[in-house]
């Protein structure tokens, strides 16, 4: 396991485990079933990290982004192609967030909602940009 672990609060595990596979690349690990077979958790591999996705319980107050209004927080992923993992993700039912751009810092990158209202931004390395290019654009952008 990583050193930190994701357990991420999705709609319905099954489903949520087959966008992740298709859409981002990740490999199943294990899953913990319920007693009537349905899922209590899914266990995936994206990239070199963990991430455990469970359904919501809104009695226990588990609940989506979706249903909670929205996160202001985002998962971060390196990826070779990221039109390719953008076209692939809205594609498969994801909300456009930010589309695929280069970015000031030398990547390419695009951020989305997956169906359970999780942000993802993926990024891929164009070029190294040095800490004085980086602050003389946020000096002029920020002015």
């Amino acid at each position: 396991m990583t050193q930190i672990a994701i357990h991420l609060v999705v709609a319905d595990p099954e489903t949520a485990a087959a966008w992740y596979t298709e859409v981002l690349g990740a490999q199943e690990t294990g899953r913990l079933p319920l007693p009537d077979g349905r899922p209590l958790t899914i266990n995936l591999r994206v990239g070199d990290s963990e991430l455990a996705i469970a359904g919501e319980q809104p009695a226990r107050g588990l609940r989506t982004p979706a249903a909670l209004g929205g996160t202001p927080a985002a998962f971060h992923l390196p990826v070779p192609d990221v039109d390719a993992v953008w076209d692939r993700a809205i594609a498969s039912g994801a909300t456009a967030f930010e589309p695929p751009h280069d970015a000031f810092w030398g990547d390419r990158t695009a951020q989305f909602l997956d169906p359970s209202g999780h942000r993802w931004a993926v990024n891929q390395h164009l070029r190294d940009v040095s800490a004085d290019e980086l602050a003389a654009f946020v000096a002029k952008a920020f002015a």
